[in-house]
Formats: structure tokens, sequence, C-alpha cells
């Protein structure tokens, strides 16, 4: 039965052919916003050497995505990347020649290594347990690598939980020797670790009164042996992330120092194996902060002086020396402040890069500083480089890479990280590549349809004069014969637009944006979460536009921009430029929040309220003074406007005019609203309606009809409703001519619950699955569900009368073993066949909303699943197949069929056959010809979004998360249009030759008859 079932699937799908891929899809890969909580996470560049001789640069980088990664410097594109779990944190990476060593996990539990060219994972090791790290904040506290003083295979020093530091195998990860601290951070925490030939040294702080002592420790490299230790003395108060240790690979001879702040003063000790050192103070100014710019190595930092200007300090065999003070880095109005980063050339000779950005003159600045060069007195280059912050934000971050061809020339590349999550390589003032990282943090999107392209290419034709129209006319005319001959082909030949022909535009296109004749070409409107929107071709996956938003008042004490939900308030079908309006909730850095509106034009980006220019930062509409409880989206007569509820469940209403005022009046007493009430532990779903009269605040204010309680051990998680698709078949007819009418109750909402944050994790914790009546609060349907460890990961989905969910089942008993479920219910009306309630129509009041009957099957699923969704259609009458996001990073769809609740569970019968169920089998077969995303590693999708094609048989499809997916899927394939193996020459052919045939036989058969009557 089984084979018949996989025959029967392969037999319905349709598999994407070899040469359809990458043309009726696309994929872009990224790695995530870099993650700049310290220098041990942030861009660096670094250059391998291979067997040839040659070298290559690339750029390292942990990102907040959880992800490490390294992309080539030349081009920008990814040369690899490596994902870690969600629950496994990268806390450090560092590099050495061709490995980069990574440590993740609480308190450093996990170690691995990686090949520096192609990312192959060349060992693993766990530590400790992950549940005995100890979470410091930051993370990288107590925690920190370092790789040996040998000159060919140096191995790697390892410092976990702030008290154990281990050496490992470069090449296998093995574990030579291990040291714990007695105290175990009860009193010191180490957090850096220097290795010489002779000693390993341990730097930690000791808490103290009202401030830190540093704690230095000396152990044997070659055994882990303890030589020394103890307090230094010095007060820090700004933690370990201050405290520098240098040393000079350049002159091994000089004694490393550690270096720290203390009181506006630089400090700096001597190490020595016995600890026997006096500490010295660096004269000559008042400091506020030191900066590691990640030359320690090489004896170099950066030390910030009260005015805020930038010096450069070198560790010297006579101590530390000022060798070099940035001139106008002062802080001034004139400029922002000045970020440093150091870098090596091939040759291994150390800079360091200040950049910043000119108000004055729009621009951004770089001076580079090479302290070998000019005899040993250092030289500065500078140049200014056209950063377009209009469109990035600011710079937050900058790597430096840097060549000396001749002996006073220094040219520089800069790895810019910027506020919107850009990575940018700037080559002196050349812009080389750019990637938008932000687009790997997509929290809202939506797919927005295009204008045909007459009504694109004349949108402006209603301003235009008569006699421009009569030209305008003429001069298209022109093009009517090649467009006759060209009509005249495809009719002969057939040569039509194809379903699985690309519909992307030609290359330096500069016609408008239009849509292709099966509508397959779309605008991906996406918001991020680091302040920026984008317009994307669904065609291709590029950037048609993008915005930054704009703070507003904000801006005075920063803040940032959160999107909480997204709606196309304007379509093609209302007769102008589609339009999208943007919810979002400001969290600026005085603690106040607002809700800020953003309405752009879908298709360039435009401000649709012409408050800002487009290549200004977009300004929002501040439309509620707090935080948003609710938003959702209200039909007006040209088209539709955005309801938002505040803290007080006030109703905001944008567009706030007389028309949205009368739509929102006519459809009051059929607005339903359930929101989550009540603190954890007293979690309730609570309705609520909107009265026609308005308060003293001129506002209309919600209040509560219903509450539904949940038990104290239940939290709600999600509330999920069925999207607004249009249905096609209000029943299903069933092999014996009776029929089963589908419940398609407008106010129906999913909920999902769970054991509550606070509360301790439990095996026997349990998750919840509800249907709720939205009218007033009647539970349609309920399940209860297992939870795994305490922890509830439901996913499910709901579309007109059918409910799919999934998750993992971890109890075990006769017949039955722990696996990953997904269970198929199907609602209908009344309580069996023929019982007609017309629920779609039913007043809310009504008793009979109640009347369903509950349909519901549930089956073993392949694997677990990050997200699911189904499929989309113009008129919904094809079928809709499920699109889930499983833990493999692949898109995979899985037919309704397979998922009926209804499928017998013996041979069918006649009547069963007619309705095509097959036998029910509780294995859903895991075909790979269901996996639209191929070889693509689709990684760490969050969300699937479905929408229509013109054609009824295809639904668009887009995932997106770590990584952007975009493909189109034909459930009850492509029955709308001809197959591309018609062969429509050879109808043509046989037309024509009976056309001549008949031509030919006419005149024979009227003289024949002719005859015929002489003779009668």
């Amino acid at each position: 039965m089984r084979l018949f079932t996989l025959c029967l699937l392969a037999a319905c799908a349709r598999a994407l052919h070899s040469y359809e891929v990458g043309v009726t899809d696309w994929h872009k890969p990224f790695a995530g916003v870099p993650l700049l909580l310290s220098e041990s996470t942030s861009p660096v560049f670094h250059r391998s050497k291979h067997q040839d001789g040659q070298s290559s640069s690339m750029i390292l980088s942990a990102t907040q995505s959880n992800v490490l990664a390294a992309y080539h410097s030349v081009n920008g594109s990814l040369a690899w990347r490596h994902l870690f779990e969600d629950e496994d944190n990268i806390l450090a990476f560092r590099k050495d020649k061709d490995v980069v060593a990574a440590l993740s996990g609480p308190g450093g539990a996990y170690f691995r290594i990686f090949d520096s060219t192609a990312g192959h994972l060349l060992s693993e090791t766990r530590l400790h347990d992950p549940t005995a790290g100890l979470l410091q904040e930051p993370g990288s506290l107590g925690i920190a690598v370092a790789f040996g003083s040998e000159e060919k295979e140096k191995d790697i020093f390892v410092l976990t939980n702030g008290h154990t530091l281990r050496r490992l195998s470069r090449r296998t990860g093995e574990v030579s020797w291990g040291w714990t601290a007695p105290d175990q951070t009860s009193s010191v925490i180490y957090s850096k670790i220097l290795v010489t030939p002779s000693t390993v040294y341990l730097l930690g702080l000791t808490k103290s009164f009202a401030s830190y002592t540093l704690h230095i420790t000396s152990l044997s490299p070659e055994t882990g042996e303890l030589i020394d230790s103890g307090d230094i003395p010095s007060r820090i108060t700004s933690g370990l992330s201050e405290p520098l240790v240098l040393s000079d690979v350049k002159q091994p001879e000089t004694n490393p120092q550690i270096v720290w702040l203390e009181e506006g003063a630089i400090k700096a000790f001597p190490l020595t194996p016995g600890l026997k050192s006096k500490s010295s103070v660096v004269k000559g100014a008042v400091y506020k902060n030191i900066e590691d710019v990640g030359l320690s190595e090489y004896g170099q930092f950066v030390a910030i002086k009260d005015d805020g200007s930038g010096r450069v300090i070198k560790l010297t065999p006579e101590g530390l020396k000022v060798i070099w003070e940035f001139s106008d880095s002062a802080t001034s109005p004139q400029r922002t402040g000045s970020i440093y980063s150091g870098g090596i050339d091939v040759d291994g000779f150390p800079y360091i890069a200040r950049v910043f950005w000119m108000h004055t003159l729009k621009l951004a600045s770089a001076h580079v500083f090479a302290a070998h060069l000019a005899e040993g007195k250092g030289l500065v280059t500078g140049f200014t480089f056209p950063f377009k912050t209009g469109e990035h934000g600011i710079i937050t971050h900058v790597a430096v890479e840097a060549a000396n061809p001749e002996p006073y020339r220094v040219l520089a590349r800069l790895a810019l990280t910027t506020s919107t999550g850009a990575v940018q390589m700037w080559q002196q003032d050349q812009l080389q590549w750019t990637r938008e990282e932000g687009l790997a943090d997509i929290p809202v999107a939506e797919l927005v349809e295009l204008p045909e392209r007459k009504i694109a290419s004349h949108s402006e034709s209603d301003q235009e004069t008569f006699g421009a129209r009569v030209a305008r006319q003429l001069l298209d005319a022109q093009d009517f014969p090649q467009y006759a001959v060209n009509f005249i082909r495809r009719f002969v030949t057939g040569s039509y637009a194809s379903v699985s022909s690309s519909v992307a535009p030609p290359a330096n296109t500069t016609e408008p944006l239009s849509r292709d004749a099966f509508g397959f070409r779309k605008v991906i409107v996406a918001a991020t979460s680091h302040g920026k929107l984008y317009g994307i071709d669904s065609a291709n996956g590029e950037i048609l536009w993008s915005r930054v938003f704009g703070l507003g008042w904000a801006a005075q004490v920063g803040g940032h921009i959160i999107p909480a939900k997204m709606f196309v308030t304007r379509t093609v079908n209302d007769g102008d430029s589609p339009q999208v309006v943007l919810v979002t909730q400001r969290k600026a850095n005085n603690g106040l929040v607002d809700t800020v509106l953003f309405h752009v034009d879908a298709l360039t980006g435009d401000d649709a309220r012409d408050k800002s220019q487009s290549v200004d930062v977009l300004q929002g509409e501040d439309i509620v003074s707090g935080p948003l409880v609710e938003a959702f989206l209200l039909r007006t007569a040209s088209g539709r406007a955005v309801v938002c509820l505040d803290e007080f469940l006030q109703v905001n209403v944008y567009p706030n005019d007389d028309e949205t005022m009368q739509a929102l009046e006519k459809i009051l007493p059929s607005v339903r609203i359930p929101l989550r009430t009540g603190p954890p532990g007293q979690r309730r779903l609570t309705g609520h309606q909107i009265p026609k009269t308005v308060e003293f605040t001129g506002k209309h204010i919600a209040y509560p009809t219903w509450s539904l309680p949940f038990p104290p051990s239940e939290d709600i998680r999600a509330i999920f409703v069925r999207p607004s698709d249009p249905v096609a078949s209000f029943g299903k007819v069933l092999g014996n001519r009776t029929t089963l009418y589908k419940y398609l109750n407008p106010n129906l909402v999913g909920v999902v619950t769970g054991p509550p944050s606070t509360a301790p994790l439990s095996e026997s914790s349990t998750c919840s699955i509800y249907l709720v009546d939205g009218a007033k609060g009647t539970v349609i349907y309920h399940a209860v569900l297992p939870s795994v460890a305490g922890a509830c990961d439901v996913k499910a989905a709901l579309v007109e009368n059918w409910l799919v969910y999934h998750y993992y089942d971890n109890e075990v008993g006769v017949n039955h073993a722990k696996g990953y479920r997904v269970v198929s219910v199907e609602l209908y009306e009344g309580y069996g066949v023929d019982d007609k309630r017309r629920s779609s129509e039913m007043s809310s009041l009504s008793n009979e909303t109640t009347a369903v009957s509950v349909y519901e099957q549930a089956y073993i699923f392949p694997r677990g699943i990050r997200t699911l969704t189904p499929t989309s259609t113009s008129y919904g009458i094809s079928v809709k197949d499920i699109i889930v996001a499983n833990e493999n990073n692949q898109i995979q769809s899985f037919p309704r069929r397979f998922l009926d609740p209804r499928r017998p569970k013996q041979k069918p019968t006649a009547e069963e056959a007619e309705e095509w169920l097959i036998q029910y089998d509780p294995v859903l077969p895991d075909d790979p010809k269901r996996v639209l995303s191929r070889n693509y590693q689709v990684a760490k999708t969050r969300r699937i979004i479905t929408s229509p094609a013109l054609l009824e048989s295809t639904s668009l499809v887009f995932a997106y998360g770590l990584d952007l997916f975009f493909t189109r899927v034909a459930p009850s394939n492509t029955f709308d249009v001809l197959s591309e193996s018609f062969n429509k020459a050879q109808l043509m052919i046989t037309i024509a030759g009976l056309a001549l045939a008949i031509a030919i036989v006419k005149p024979i058969v009227a003289r024949k008859r002719l005859r015929e009557r002489w003779y009668n």
C-alpha cells in the first residue's frame, strides 16, 4: 500500500526540471549582520597563503544570526559559512594562518576548528556540559582563545567559564592538559590569555568594594603547572573590556605588558613568570578611554584623550611610548566621533585607520597611520569617500587592510559595517561591493502586484494635453509593423510566454516596473529590524529600492525602529500605484515607546505622504503616543485604511479622514477583536468590540465582551487567524452525492498555549491548541499536546475549514514511538452530511456556530520544521498544499490529499475512490521531488509567504529567514495553460491541410451533385 501511495504521489507531483532551476526560482544566501559586541566577534581581514605561493584575502565575522562566515574580499560573495544552533551562541573566534578557532555555548562549552579557506569543520570538542556553563554578561566575559608561540603548528589555548584553561591540538582538538582555578570564579574571573614561549599568562579581575583589581596567573605552557598568581595594585571601574595585554611579534625580546586606565592615567605592568615587576604610568595627558584596535600582538593601541583626540601608543623595549596623535581628532560638531581599527599588510606590518563622517562636506574620511614608514617616524595618508548615509545609515565598525606599493604611498581597503546591517568594501574612495546583510533579519514582508505594462508606461497620460496624446500615439504606431510580424510568428509557432520561462527583466533596462503575462513578477516589500525598508524584484531577487527609517524626534536622543505589521493599502485594482503601510514601534533611548506608520509607494519606495525626499531618510507619522496593542486593515471606497489600538484600547485610524471614518462606522457592529490579557499564570483571551459612540477623548474605545481563561500552567504563545483568501467551494460533495458543508466562521481564531516562560522546565508540562469563536469565546476545537522538556514548539496554520499543526511527541508506548507528528483537522457545519448552517453568513450571536463536525487524523512527519503555510491562489479553485521549511534547511511541499483526515483505514470503496481518497498510511512519504528548494540550503527560515499569480493554478512562494528564497508551485498542475510540449505548429499544419482539402474537395462535390441532379 505504501508503494502505491508513493507512486501516486510521484504521479501528482509537478517536479521542477533541471532547466528550470535558477529560472523560475532564486536563492540569496546571507550570513547575517556582523556581531560587534567585542573584537573577538567583529569582522576582520584574514589573508591565507596557498600552495603556489599566492595569497588571498577574506573577511571573517561572527553574526547576530549565530553564523560564522567568510566573505571573499574581491567581490563580497560568501566563501563559506557555518550555522550554529540557536542555543549554541558564538562567543569568540580567532584566526591563524590556515585555521579559525571558535568558542560557543554557555561559558564556552563547545570548541571548533575550521579550515580558513573552505570552512570545513576540522574538529569539534565539547569542553564541558552546557548546563554547567556560567552565563556571564556580556557573554564574552570569562572566555578567550589564543594560539601558541610555536612557529609552525601552534597549539590553541582556550579559557572557558572564567576559570578553566586548556591546551588543545591544532589539528585534532584533543586536550593536552587542563588547569582550573581553585576558587572557580568565586573571587577571580579570568578573561584574557597571553602565550609566550616560556609562560602562559591569565588576566582576570578580583571584585573589591568599589572597583576591580587586576589578578594575574602564570602557568607552564608545556604542563599547565602553576608558576605564580597574585593581584596587581590597581583600581579598575570599567570591567575586563578595558585592560589590554600587549606583546610585539616583530620584537619578541620585548617584555609583554598589561595596560589599563586608572583615574585618567594609563598604567602598565610588565609580565614576567615570577610577577615581580612594578607598574609604570604614561605621562603627558589625561585619558578617558583606551581602545583595542586588534593590534595588541603588534604592541599598538589607541588612547582617547579627554578632549576626544586619538593617540597611537606603542610597546617598545623602554616601555609604552606615544608615537602619533591624529590631527583634528578632538570632539567637534563638524564631524562624528572617530572609529579606530587596526590591520596588517601582506608583509605583516601594522596599520591603524581612523574613519569619521564630516557633516559639512557630507563625506566620510579615512586617515591611515603606518608606524614603520618614513624611516620609522610614522606616516599618515588620508582620503575621503562618498559613503551614502541616507541609504545605509551610519558607520558602526571598520576593518582595515593595507598595502604599501611605494615608499610613501599607502593603499587601504576598508570593510564597513553600517547601522542598517550592510557590509561594504571600499578601496580608497571606490566602492567595490555591498552586501545587504540586514535582509537576514526580516520581521514582516508582503508581495505586491505590479501594474500592467501599458498602465505602467502611461501612468501619467491623464495629465497630458490632446496634442501630446496624439503625438504619443503616432510615435507608438511606428512599432505596429514589428508587432504584427511578431504576432503572426507567435500565432504560427506558439512561442508565447511559458510558465517555466524567466520573468526577470533584461539587463540595464530602463522600462518602468510591470507585471508579466501570468503575474509571476511582483515586488517584495520587506522591513528589517535594522531600520530599513526594501523593495525586491521577485523575478530575480535584486533590490529595486531601499529606504532608511527616520527616527523623528527620537533622533535627538537615539533609538531604533521595530517593524510590527505591514499592510497593502492600495493595489493595482484600485486604479493607482500600489502602496504599503508599515506599522512600527519606535523605542527611544530615553525609554519612550511610540507607534509610527511609514507609508510608501511599493514601486519606487517614495514617501506616499510627500513628507520626505527620496534621497533622505523616510519619515513616518506618529499615530499613537505609546505602544501598539493590535492593528488591522479596513476596506474603504478608494482603497484600505489601517486601524490601530493603543494601550488604552483607543481606536486610531490612518488616514484620519471622513472616508475612513465612514467606513469604520459601517463595520463597527461586526468587528470582533480577541486580545491576550492578564499576567502570566492568569492569562486570558479576551474578546473586544468597538461601540459606535465616541468617548470624550474624541476616539472610539474598545470594550471587553467575553473572556476565556486558561489554566495557570498555560500561557498564550501564539494567536493565528485564517487568511482572507477567496473560497471557491462552500462544500465537499461525497461519492454518495451527499455534501459536507465547510465551517467558515469568519471570527474563528487559533491559539497555541504552553508553560509560562517563568515556570521551571518540566517533563510533565503540556502544550495546547485551541480554535476559538472570536465573537463570543466558545471553544470549537481543543487538543492537548506533549511538550519537550517543558518547551513547546507547535507550528500551526488555518485556511478555510482546514487546520494543520505540527509538534514533537516524546511519549513511548505500545505501537507508539517518539517522533514528529502532523495533525490534519477539517471542520464541517452541523452534525453530519447535508446539514447546511451557512456559517460564513451566520450571526455571531447564533448558537448554531457551535454545531460543528470535526474530522482529524494524525500522521508521522519525516522531520522537524521551522514554519508552515498553505498555498494561495486567485480564486481558491486549486487544491491547497502545505509548504514547510524543514530542519534540513529545505522548503518542501506536502499535498493536501495525503493530509486528508478522511482517508479510509481500509481499502477505499468505489465511492471513496471517486473522491480520490487513498488508504490511510500513518507515515507521510518524504518525496524528494516535493523539495522546492532543490539543492539550495535555505537556512533558518522564519516565515513563508504565499501569494496568488494571475494563473489560478499557480501560487508564488517566498521564504525568508537567514536566506531569501522564491519559487512558484502548481498544486493542481498548470491546468489553465497549454503544456510546453504542445505542438502548435503541427496543429496549424493540420488545420491548414484540412482547409486546403476542403477547398479542393468542395468544388468536386458541388459538380458531382450537379451531375446527379441532371440524371434525376
